[in-house]
């Protein structure tokens, strides 16, 4: 299980330090290199078009480290 948390960590994408929720937006945008406010506007749209949006924010919320490298998914499976 560790070699995954490893993999999710070596993607490059951390839950970022412009944080409004759980700074999945705002870690993907420095990822990439981008405004946080157009990643948010990206999530916002992706409400409102069939799919899955908050369930898809919410995966990458528990998957995603944040700046110190911990995974919510790990700590607490680890707990």
């Amino acid at each position: 299980m560790d070699s995954f948390f490893t993999a999710i960590r070596s993607l490059g994408v951390r839950r970022g330090p412009h944080r409004m929720l759980a700074g999945v937006c705002g870690g993907l945008a420095d990822r990439f290199g981008v405004s946080p406010w157009l990643v948010r506007l990206l999530f916002v749209l992706s409400l409102v078009l069939p799919g899955s949006g908050v369930v898809v924010y919410g995966i990458a919320w528990i998957l995603l480290p944040d700046e110190n490298g911990v995974i919510p998914l790990q700590r607490s499976l680890t707990r």
